[in-house]
């Protein structure tokens, strides 16, 4: 008896090569990178304002790390500009 593949909608099989390696499919564009970044800075310190209002240090520390990690983000789109990638 043959055995018969079943494919789960949403669910990543090994032939749909979305997770074959290849650098330029997870690749993001320079202006995506800086777009998200930007984003991620602004989402991080409406959270770190509003953790300082409410006397929230738990929030607060949440969006200084969402705010940095939007910085790094930002920089790599800049790179990646810069090199031509």
């Amino acid at each position: 008896m043959a055995s018969r593949r079943v494919l789960i909608p949403n669910q990543p099989n090994r032939h749909n090569h979305l997770n074959c390696g290849t650098l330029t499919n997870s690749m993001k564009s320079s202006k995506t990178d800086k777009i998200e970044g930007a984003l991620h800075e602004a989402k991080g310190k409406i959270k770190e304002v509003t953790g300082k209002l409410i006397g929230n240090p738990k929030l607060q520390n949440r969006g200084t790390v969402e705010k940095v990690r939007g910085k790094i983000q930002r920089k790599v789109g800049d790179l990646k500009k810069v090199f031509g990638k």
